[in-house]
């Protein structure tokens, strides 16, 4: 009899603890789209169904993940300033920046999260490492509070993941979020600090300047550390200005993805899931005119 009870107990803590995640995941999927629609009617841009949904995807998968993490954040979205910064041309500038704290006992670790993939930033640490040296210093000189760690967590899940979630087997999924890592940690320090913000001042300066001279078609080629893609791939062929660049322009003359001249060059909206979320944005987003008026 006690076994008995003792299995109900089981089964019925089992049960409390499905019906908690659904509540969460149906929560998390309301807000989604009270943000997106907010977004959307503020800004003007939509997506299509399909990167809607695997946004939302990427949003749950990271509570199931890192539901320990989600669920012990004692500070969300902490907004750090460092005010009244002076660029060497004389130029008034101000560094901001949003991340999660979590306060265990007496130790204090500072999250920024990032919608990029775990590799990608293992691979390129030295590209987060700045911006969280500026965020630790914030918190630890102008708040006066102390802080043990910090990281980055990478919300993109991996191709594995995704095939596990698009063929709806749920072993799979689960093996696959074991797997999953998407927590970096990034030991931070103090002595380059204000090499680091003497950076975020001369591209101020280059800004109020108008100095946007684009980096050489030998860096257009060089491959990204932690991906398959070329620097023109990841980066330019996202960029609205490339088309006035002639870095871009030369590289585009030189590749064999080219060969239809100036008029395929022109033609190039980016790489192919770009071009469908903008076809399809458009398709299902803006409905045709009804109205000659709308027209002219």
């Amino acid at each position: 009899m006690k076994d008995e009870l003792n299995l109900l107990k089981k089964d019925k803590a089992k049960l409390k603890e499905l019906q908690y995640l659904v509540e969460v995941e149906e929560w998390i999927a309301q807000e989604y789209e009270a943000n997106y629609e907010r977004l959307r009617l503020e800004g003007g841009h939509a997506l299509t169904p399909e990167i809607k949904r695997q946004g939302l995807l990427q949003i749950i998968m990271y509570f199931r993940k890192m539901r320990e993490v989600a669920e012990t954040v004692t500070e969300t979205e902490v907004k750090l300033t460092l005010p009244e910064q002076l660029s060497p041309r004389g130029n008034k500038f101000t560094i901001e920046g949003v991340v999660d704290i979590i306060r265990e006992k007496d130790t204090t670790t500072m999250y920024d999260v990032k919608t990029h993939d775990a590799d990608y930033v293992k691979a390129n640490q030295e590209d987060y490492l700045d911006q969280l040296n500026v965020y630790t210093h914030i918190w630890q000189n102008l708040r006066n509070e102390k802080l043990n760690g910090t990281a980055i967590i990478a919300t993109q899940f991996p191709r594995s993941l995704k095939k596990a979630i698009d063929a709806d087997d749920e072993e799979k999924l689960q093996r696959e979020l074991e797997k999953w890592d998407p927590v970096i940690p990034i030991a931070f320090s103090q002595d380059k600090v204000e090499t680091t913000i003497n950076k975020f001042a001369c591209v101020v300066d280059k800004i109020e300047s108008r100095e946007f001279k684009p980096p050489s078609i030998d860096i257009l080629l060089e491959r990204i550390k932690g991906t398959r893609q070329r620097f023109a791939t990841r980066v330019c062929r996202n960029c609205d200005a490339r088309f006035s660049c002639d870095a871009y322009r030369e590289y585009s003359q030189k590749s064999s993805a080219y060969s239809g001249g100036f008029a395929e060059y022109i033609s190039d909206l980016g790489n192919t899931d770009e071009v469908e979320n903008f076809t399809n944005t458009n398709a299902f987003e803006t409905p045709p005119p009804t109205n000659i008026d709308d027209l002219i």
